[in-house]
């Protein structure tokens, strides 16, 4: 039935592109693959640092360059960083059985390794959501992996109480298919839906309505709206592991994952490190983040807050597509990467 309706979901995408809602991606080429990765160059290359965009293995990457005014990739771009994006394959019949390991250890090594052999130095990683969850699980397991971490809306703490997302998903009840199969994309959004339609009915709606009489934040709002309409399916093995290990276990800020044979947690942060989170954000609140970089050993530490967008429908998402976003925080995020680069 998932399967079916991912299909119905991406048609109405499709509906929603004739009427110039899709995305407005800036020109890119992949250069290298991998399983499960591969790895987009953008054009426009400048001379300043090079960035590594991790992307979130749940939703489609182009989040990071939704429209021109709103694009994170365009404003790195325009502000002469040379930027990579790793984007995570996912077709419909695999690879099912890759986890945590998978992704956060043997894939973004290779994929690292790539950026960094096409940038003639270590890139800086910039992951939003799960996408910095992956990056900073590598770089706590590789700390010489990176020149600077950027982790924009990332969850780093999954104790009880950290965020009220955390704790609607985390519930016991919650139970998900076979790890051995590729679970569709529909699917986890539904998941999300009847775990917490806070987040992720009610508070869309809101956003809906607050846009009324601005139409600028009104197409926004719809731009974003059709991209959560476009999903892919993702390993149940992965998205198993996720929920146990980290939202209902929070083995990562415990310093307990197990990758790569290792134990990981934030006392292997080495690298600098910049978080970002939206004080209107119920799924990455600031206390899903500061106990983690509490604990880090990293010297070069900055938490940045700000309040939340208009026309974001989701604020996870409003600190890449946000106008205040934009205005606020990506100035003093590429001001963070240069001054380190």
């Amino acid at each position: 039935m998932f399967k079916i309706l991912d299909h119905v979901r991406r048609g109405q995408a499709g509906i929603c592109s004739a009427l110039g809602l899709g995305p407005s991606e800036r020109p890119w080429q992949v250069i290298a693959e991998g399983r499960p990765w591969r790895l987009r160059e953008y054009e426009a290359r400048g001379t300043g640092p090079p960035v590594l965009i991790v992307a979130s293995p749940i939703k489609r990457p182009y989040i990071w360059d939704l429209a021109p005014a709103v694009s994170a990739v365009g404003r790195c771009l325009d502000h002469g960083l040379r930027v990579w994006l790793l984007e995570w394959t996912s077709p419909p019949d695999g690879p099912a059985d890759l986890g945590l390991d998978g992704y956060a250890g043997v894939g973004l090594s290779d994929g690292i390794a790539a950026a960094s052999r096409a940038a003639g130095a270590r890139p800086f990683l910039a992951g939003h959501s799960l996408g910095g969850s992956l990056a900073a699980i590598h770089a706590a397991l590789d700390p010489g992996c990176a020149a600077g971490l950027v982790l924009l809306s990332a969850p780093l703490c999954f104790a009880k109480g950290s965020s009220p997302f955390r704790d609607a998903i985390a519930s016991p009840a919650l139970s998900l298919p076979a790890a051995s199969s590729m679970l569709p994309g529909a699917l986890l959004s539904q998941v999300s839906a009847m775990a917490d339609p806070g987040t992720f009915v009610w508070s869309r709606l809101l956003d809906a309505a607050l846009c009324t009489g601005d139409p600028t934040a009104m197409e926004l709002h719809a731009r974003v709206e059709r991209w959560t309409l476009d999903e892919a399916p993702v390993p149940g093995r992965l998205v198993g592991e996720i929920l146990q290990w980290l939202y209902r276990e929070d083995r990562f800020c415990r310093g307990t994952l197990p990758i790569a044979a290792r134990s990981v947690g934030p006392s292997g942060m080495a690298s600098p490190i910049l978080a970002a989170v939206n004080g209107s954000d119920q799924v990455v609140p600031r206390t899903a983040v500061q106990p983690f970089l509490d604990a880090a050993p990293s010297k070069d530490i900055r938490l940045l807050e700000y309040p939340g967008d208009t026309g974001v429908a989701l604020q996870h998402v409003a600190v890449l597509v946000g106008r205040a976003a934009h205005a606020v925080l990506w100035p003093e995020i590429l001001a963070w990467i240069e001054a380190r680069g």
